[in-house]
């Protein structure tokens, strides 16, 4: 499972220290289908700061060597982007008992070989000794028509539904982000999976 690969949850400094290199990540997985993210370097590390500087937060990172090859982030909902709260308020649902996966990232060569699986692990875990009781993540929405989908890509759903999430059609986000290839930002929808009770 994963071989080779050691798995260290940073937070803070620890976390600081890795931010070129998780940066540099998120815009190479990004970059493909379905999110076609056109990612900036000053940005990013910027993006991964923010959870350096949230108490609660974590980013569980694969390592190879000296080399970053996948990264998952979390933090207590609460300390979360306003409008992921708010998708979660605005249906009634109490977002500070939630643990928010905000993405999990890594490269082609490390899949299908368990990090995933120790990426929600990791992340359950964190959740757990925050005293949290559920856990929520978002991931876009692609229509299953479009030209663009890769022949043979396969959705994360049965992999999600099997360390137990299930899809919440009632609630969904929107992030505005450039598509690779695009001049301006556009907006996306996202919508949320959830494992209530963790």
């Amino acid at each position: 499972m994963a071989d080779g690969l050691r798995f260290e949850t940073l937070q803070g400094d620890a976390l600081r220290a890795w931010l070129p290199r998780l940066a540099g990540l998120r815009i190479a997985v990004f970059r493909d289908w379905p999110y076609l993210y056109a990612g900036e370097a000053g940005y990013e590390e910027g993006y991964l700061a923010a959870y350096a500087a949230s108490p609660g937060a974590a980013v569980v990172a694969a390592i190879e060597g000296d080399r970053a090859v996948g990264c998952a982030t979390c933090q207590p909902m609460r300390e979360s982007a306003p409008r992921v709260q708010a998708a979660f308020s605005g249906r009634g649902i109490d977002p500070t008992r939630f643990c928010y996966f905000g993405e999990s990232v890594l490269l082609r060569a490390f899949r299908g070989q368990g990090a995933g699986v120790r990426f929600f692990a990791e992340r359950e875990a964190h959740a757990r000794s925050l005293g949290l009781e559920a856990t929520a993540f978002c991931a876009v929405v692609r229509n299953a028509n479009d030209p663009r989908k890769p022949p043979g890509y396969v959705p994360l759903d049965a992999f999600w539904g099997k360390r137990g999430y299930r899809r919440r059609a009632d609630i969904s986000v929107v992030f505005d982000w450039k598509e690779v290839g695009d001049d301006r930002e556009t907006p996306h929808t996202l919508g949320f999976w959830v494992k209530d009770p963790l």
